[in-house]
């Protein structure tokens, strides 16, 4: 394993920020913690990149134990959300800088700033200042930045959240390019679930500093392990033992032999089916156009559910309707009694 970070302990006075996390992150990989606001995403980053002291536990790149290394001996990039670029340089200055501390000759920086100028498409903007560019351009400076040194590990904490949604889509198509081209091991730290699925190779989501569940987007997202995690990557709906065997108990089929309480149904909107029908026990409460989608919301025997279909079903507000589920559709999720959000 290239970056290993075991049994990691962090407090904050009496706060524990993280509690005995353990991660791993291999050659080339793409990374992203996920997770709410003060989960313990961005200490962790700050504990990896060498900015905050570990209480226990270890940091490790490639067996070479790096927790009392300091930060700017461990060769890693950082890019933070605020850009953090020298205001009294220029572009090229900027992205040199790193270069030009380790006294690398000045035809080398030269050639390496223009190289990733062209990298990240702002070749013409060499000489402008930060104070010149947009937030897309200042980050994608602050990127080749971070890369101009040949970093062992690039580390970005949620280098996007700060842009508007448009920049924030294509600027997210280009780290992913870059980092593929150039093969970083990467760890990001984002809150927006989306972002972590069109990015990461692997999704560490994490919840009250602990790490929750790690596994690939498709792990994360079609086999949640529990129901803090189906809830917050992305849409569920989310049914008790109760309801789904009082109200369809085909769908019991898959479920783990356990004591109601201990698990509930997960089932994402775009699997369940819905059919106009005059005696449905289901009504369609609002219906929602979202460009590619519609989005229904309905009063059901089984609760509010959310259904989304490719396209419009025909179906109005008040209308009556059959929900439909199979029951491979629905997975159980550990309940650890997190409360479903709105």
């Amino acid at each position: 394993m290239y970056l290993t970070v075991s049994n990691v302990t962090k407090r904050f006075g009496t706060f524990t920020a993280l509690d005995n996390v353990s991660i791993e992150i291999e050659q080339g990989e793409f990374v992203c913690l996920l997770g709410p606001s003060g989960c313990g995403k961005t200490t962790l980053l700050r504990l990896i990149a060498g900015l905050t002291d570990v209480d226990s536990g270890t940091v490790s790149l490639q067996d070479e134990v790096l927790s009392n290394l300091p930060a700017r001996e461990r060769g890693f990039g950082i890019v933070f959300q605020s850009y953090s670029l020298f205001p009294s340089m220029t572009v090229a200055e900027n992205i040199g800088y790193g270069l030009k501390i380790r006294n690398v000759p000045m035809a080398r920086i030269n050639a390496r700033v223009s190289e990733l100028l062209e990298i990240v498409k702002l070749p013409h903007l060499a000489d402008k200042f930060p104070g010149q560019l947009s937030g897309g351009q200042q980050q994608r400076i602050a990127l080749a930045r971070a890369i101009a040194v040949d970093p062992r590990v690039l580390l970005l904490d949620e280098p996007l959240s700060a842009l508007d949604a448009k920049v924030r889509g294509s600027l997210r198509d280009e780290i992913k390019h870059l980092q593929r081209t150039l093969k970083i091991p990467t760890l990001m730290v984002t809150h927006d679930q989306e972002e972590a699925l069109a990015l990461a190779d692997k999704i560490i989501c994490m919840n009250h500093g602990v790490v929750v569940q790690a596994g690939t987007p498709e792990d994360l997202y079609h086999r949640p392990a529990t129901r803090f995690v189906a809830d917050f990557m992305g849409v569920s709906n989310l049914v008790s033992t109760e309801v789904i065997r009082r109200e369809m108990p085909a769908l019991l089929t898959a479920r783990p032999d356990a004591p109601d309480d201990q698990f509930d149904a997960c089932i994402r909107p775009e699997k369940i089916g819905l059919v106009a029908d005059a005696d449905g026990a289901a009504t369609v409460r609002s219906v929602g156009f979202l460009g590619n989608l519609t989005r229904y919301k309905l009063d059901s025997a089984l609760g509010d559910l959310v259904v989304e279909s490719h396209g419009s079903l025909g179906l109005t507000e008040g209308q009556k309707v059959a929900v439909q589920i199979v029951p491979s559709d629905c997975i159980w999720v550990a309940n650890d009694g997190t409360e479903v959000s709105e």
